[in-house]
């Protein structure tokens, strides 16, 4: 088990998602007490659309540079779908990123057969062990499986799947509301991750319903975007400096966040 697996057990684990090893040092200076990726932020940051597009060297040199960037705080990276249809390649990816240093991954089932996701998962146990924590991303609310009044038992019928296939833990974006997400911690033995999300009830209110992980996803830096969209183009038209400098931080201060260098 790892220091990660620990940050599960009791609680409500916050965990902000990076997409570079600077905005992993940036978390760490903030008090996180592990860091996750955005598969979206790390694909857009490196100039590739999300969705299983990103090749794996890119990911694993992602994965060094948010292990690198996090100062020895637990880090858990998000993997789509495996980047693979083939047990055996996502199994590979996953060692790989075990050797980059990751303590944790996320792998989606993208709301299709969970018997495929299950498979994946269960080849990536076998080639790692104990020394990674998975979580299991159920889809099943963000793909609009199912009638919403079936979503939880058929959350749950894929959660044991994922389970016995050597998943430790659950994650179900998309699931906001209040009865619901108290069922599915119910449902589940799994430690319940959810995503923030609009209509999400707040952390206190979250940890009483059971949850014990909360992710930004990509919200973090889906805001990040759009602030630099709007400077960007308010500079593009008039040239006026002004409003670069507002909550700006200085050179200094996000040099200083960096470790140096090896």
């Amino acid at each position: 088990m790892t220091p990660f697996h620990a940050l599960h057990r009791d609680g409500l684990l916050i965990l902000p998602n990076a997409w570079d090893g600077g905005s992993a040092a940036l978390m760490a200076s903030l008090g996180a007490r592990a860091v996750a990726t955005s598969s979206a932020g790390v694909a857009w940051a490196l100039g590739w659309p999300d969705g299983d597009a990103l090749p794996v060297e890119r990911v694993v040199q992602a994965a060094r540079d948010v292990v690198r960037g996090a100062g020895g705080l637990p880090v858990s990276i998000d993997m789509e779908g495996g980047y693979a249809d083939d047990p055996s390649a996502v199994a590979a990816l996953a060692s790989q990123l075990v050797e980059a240093g990751a303590q944790g991954i996320n792998i989606e089932d993208g709301g299709g057969p969970p018997e495929v996701l299950a498979a994946k998962i269960a080849a990536i146990r076998a080639a790692v062990g104990d020394s990674l924590f998975i979580n299991a991303r159920c889809d099943v609310w963000l793909r609009g499986v199912g009638e919403p009044g079936t979503r939880v038992a058929e959350a749950a019928r894929r959660g044991a799947l994922y389970q016995a296939a050597g998943a430790d833990g659950l994650f179900t974006p998309g699931l906001t509301d209040a009865g619901g997400i108290a069922a599915m911690a119910a449902a589940t033995p799994l430690p319940l991750n959810l995503l923030a999300f609009p209509g999400l009830p707040d952390a206190k209110r979250l940890e009483g319903l059971g949850v014990r992980r909360l992710s930004a996803g990509s919200g973090i830096v889906g805001a990040t975007w759009g602030r630099a969209a709007a400077l960007t183009r308010g500079f593009l038209a008039d040239g006026r400096w002004g409003p670069l400098m507002e909550g700006a931080m200085g050179w200094a201060e996000i040099n200083a966040l960096m470790p140096a260098a090896e």
